[in-house]
């Protein structure tokens, strides 16, 4: 079983903790050896030099003929063979090594005959310091690392909180939310000290206002537009139908007629910019829905029925969603066009060319056709809105057998 990690604990969080670890590692063990060697070179130094005050002691009475004192003596047992060697050939020296299983700091010198004249100095006391030392060492150097990583996770996730904050506003703001803000303290108090996440959250913020009054802007305008629209439209119409039977009237109907169907998606895009739509729920049979809204389209869709269901849903938003479909299938695709009822999964299926690569990667767009069709992109874009609005969700796909397909998934609950 893997260990949960906090939604904080990302892969920074965890990264920093070992770069901490091994760093405080390192360093630990670079002191450690340093105090070690540094200790141990001066507790030996000075084990030698008392050895070889005992050995020219040992040197005067051996010349003069006095007894030599404990420790001392002319080729003693257990003297390391090198150091004798030494001693033999005519010069001094030093060794530890040990003797009757305890350590011994060696000092040996020549003597007459061929001989070695040495001394032993108990090196015990020592060995313990240096071991008592290492230990101290290990024991603080675990302290340290300790302490050192406590502080060390404690700053990074402060951190990693403030960036976990930034991206989840940012997933908002993504998802259509453009009243999330940041609102990093160190960003909103100039006088404290500004460090890389405030600077990012800020530009965050920056950015989501100034997103959002574009936004607000754009849609201000299209609404603007569309009521402006709607007045001089009705008394074009008006006049359209006093013109005489002919040819020309009827091609002055036909524009005057795509000319309103355009300012009503306008106005329904505008109201749906708004997010103030409210639904009018009642309970309602797809199967039935679905043969109602091609009916209504006057096509050839065939609608197959695999699993009827009753939903509550609001019955003009789903019409609108399903007939925006079907109408775009037989606009851009061709034939057959079906629309299948699958429990609470509605699909409308086409075998054209497919939705373009930008409908499949960011969603339909407003006035962005392709491929030279006719239409401002305005069909597929309320339907999505509308499906919104239902708490449903609509995706797009093109299958490997060709064809484009739009999946609307209704919700338990509206």
């Amino acid at each position: 079983m893997r260990l949960a990690l906090p939604r904080w604990a990302g892969p920074l969080a965890v990264r920093a903790a070992v770069f901490i670890t091994v760093m405080c590692c390192a360093l630990a063990a670079l002191l450690g050896v340093l105090v070690h060697v540094s200790v141990t070179n001066q507790t030996v130094g000075q084990a030698r030099e008392v050895a070889l005050v005992r050995l020219r002691e040992a040197t005067a009475a051996y010349e003069a003929g006095d007894p030599l004192r404990r420790g001392a003596g002319v080729d003693p047992p257990g003297l390391p063979r090198r150091l004798r060697e030494l001693a033999v050939s005519g010069r001094r020296g030093t060794m530890l090594a040990e003797h009757d299983g305890r350590p011994t700091m060696w000092a040996a010198g020549p003597a007459a005959g061929g001989r070695a004249l040495a001394v032993q100095v108990d090196h015990s006391q020592g060995e313990r310091t240096i071991e008592g030392l290492d230990g101290a060492i290990v024991w603080s150097s675990a302290l340290a690392i300790g302490a050192t990583l406590l502080v060390g996770a404690f700053a990074v996730t402060r951190v990693t909180r403030r960036l976990h904050t930034t991206a989840r506003v940012a997933r908002r703001i993504t998802a259509g939310d453009l009243d999330a803000r940041v609102d990093d303290p160190r960003a909103q108090d100039p006088t404290r000290p500004q460090d890389e996440v405030a600077s990012v959250a800020a530009a965050l913020d920056s950015m989501a206002a100034s997103l959002q009054g574009k936004l607000l802007a754009e849609q201000r305008f299209t609404a603007d537009v569309a009521h402006e629209l709607r007045t001089p439209l009705t008394g074009l119409h008006a006049a359209a139908e006093l013109l005489p039977p002919g040819r020309p009237t009827e091609l002055v109907r036909d524009r005057v007629a795509a000319l309103r169907t355009l300012t009503e998606d306008l106005l329904e895009i505008s109201r749906l910019d708004t997010g103030r739509e409210r639904l009018e729920v009642d309970a309602e049979a797809l199967g039935a829905v679905a043969a109602r809204v091609v009916r209504g389209s006057g096509t050839d869709t065939r609608v197959d029925v695999v699993r009827d269901a009753w939903v509550d849903t609001d019955r003009r938003r789903l019409e609108r969603v399903l007939g925006n479909l079907v109408a775009n299938a037989h606009r851009h695709g061709r034939a057959p066009v079906v629309l299948t009822v699958d429990g609470r999964v509605i699909t409308v299926r086409d075998h054209g060319d497919g939705y373009p690569g930008y409908v499949l990667a960011h969603g339909p767009q407003r006035f962005r056709t392709e491929g030279g069709s006719k239409g401002h992109g305005l069909g597929l874009t309320i339907a999505l809105g509308q499906a919104e609005v239902l708490g449903a969700r609509l995706e797009f796909a093109n299958p490997p057998d060709g064809g484009a397909l739009a999946t609307l998934t209704l919700p338990q609950q509206p």
